[in-house]
């Protein structure tokens, strides 16, 4: 059940910021809600994945049908990959491993120096 609310707080808080903020500002999310919820490494890993990939997913497909696709074509000719498969991965990876970093920072103890 944590895996799951891990994702759509990760999906709503990513889409929030992101509404103001710039891309990156999903890998602070990301890890804050890892770090909250404190699931093992690879169930962090993957709710950050799905809950990033999935709202880049979302968001490529709006943009795409409020553009009437002129920015798939463009990207297309560029990349020989399916261009929503490469922002799933990127935001998905992003997504993961902020999340699973957060996770991590709390499992362990912080050095002070």
């Amino acid at each position: 059940m944590k895996f799951i609310i891990q994702a759509l707080a990760t999906f709503i808080g990513c889409f929030v910021v992101q509404y103001f903020l710039p891309w990156w500002t999903l890998a602070i999310v990301s890890c804050t809600v890892g770090y909250y919820f404190h699931n093992n490494g690879f169930a962090s890993f993957v709710a950050g994945f799905l809950g990033a990939g999935i709202l880049w997913l979302a968001m490529a497909f709006y943009i795409d049908s409020s553009t009437q696709s002129i920015l798939t074509a463009k990207v297309g000719k560029l990349f020989p990959v399916n261009i929503f498969v490469l922002m799933v991965l990127i935001g998905g990876l992003v997504g993961g491993f902020a999340a699973l970093t957060g996770t991590l920072m709390r499992g362990k103890k912080m050095a002070r120096y």
